[in-house]
């Protein structure tokens, strides 16, 4: 059986979502925004993606990771996986874990395109890390005094544990494929607050990756046009950029956009991000 293995480390100055995670090469393990590329390959597949977000002059950057494991299952014509996504943050020690469990079903069109709907079910864990905060009960002002103790009702609720679900599907033939998926469709409630209401907004993204008729000295020699539209809340970007693959390696360059820019200081071009990927099989 063949097996493969992605691992891609990423190094960028990107913005992420106020609440989801957005990866910039996402095109490189699409696994990472659809689960309907569970069993994609018909193979046993597993990867890591890897991002460090830094900012030059601050002592604030962000670490986020990304591992899945899939596999197909002839009999049930399926594909399931399951994922891991980490995210931490160094100011504020807010950490996200969350794992989900996904199953992708293959309908086959006609000869050249094929149809896939996946659901996903996850659970989450985030943590806001307060132990580093001074809150008003451990102030003295009349012994000079800051007790390591607090009763604020917001520390004793420190994290916040929830179960999420999602939807996508996948048109692909051979060369392209074009995909939606809808994430917190039940939109749980993240609030860290006791009796607090703070459901999360559902994440949607519209992504494709087409061939282009350039180019193609033969099977193993491709060029990608590779779109990514995602929307959460009042945040929205859209990834754009070519993709050129070549036996087991590929590279790439993307521009992640915010077309509807929501305040005045707002740049229409937030990053170029180049990328190199290789697969081991």
């Amino acid at each position: 059986m063949k097996r493969i293995l992605l691992i891609l480390i990423l190094i960028t100055c990107t913005r992420s979502f106020s609440q989801d995670v957005a990866f910039t090469q996402s095109f490189m393990i699409p696994e990472s925004i659809n689960p309907s590329f569970s069993g994609f390959y018909q193979t046993t597949k597993a990867g890591l993606l890897y991002k460090n977000q830094q900012w030059s002059g601050f002592n604030f950057n962000l670490n986020s990771q990304f591992i899945y494991f899939d596999d197909w299952y002839p009999n049930l014509n399926s594909g399931i996986g399951i994922s891991l996504i980490n995210h931490q943050e160094t100011v504020t020690n807010y950490n996200l874990k969350q794992v989900n469990l996904s199953w992708a079903y293959d309908v086959q069109i006609d000869y050249d395109w094929h149809f896939r709907p996946s659901i996903s079910v996850g659970f989450g864990f985030k943590d806001y890390g307060f132990d580093n905060l001074l809150f008003e009960d451990q102030i003295d002002i009349y012994q000079n005094l800051i007790s390591s103790n607090t009763f604020d009702p917001i520390v004793l609720s420190e994290n916040v544990r929830y179960f999420d679900f999602g939807a996508s599907f996948l048109f692909n033939n051979d060369y392209s494929w074009v995909g939606l998926t809808l994430r917190h469709l039940n939109r749980p409630n993240v609030s860290m607050v006791s009796q607090g209401d703070a459901p999360l907004d559902i994440f949607v993204s519209l992504h494709a990756s087409l061939e282009l008729p350039i180019l193609n000295y033969n099977d193993d020699n491709s060029i990608f046009l590779i779109t990514n539209f995602m929307m959460q809340g009042k945040y929205d970007r859209f990834d754009l950029g070519f993709q050129y693959v070549f036996d087991r390696f590929s590279v790439g360059l993307t521009a992640a956009t915010n077309p509807i820019q929501t305040s005045e200081k707002s740049h229409f071009i937030t990053s170029v991000n180049p990328v190199i990927g290789m697969a081991w099989e």
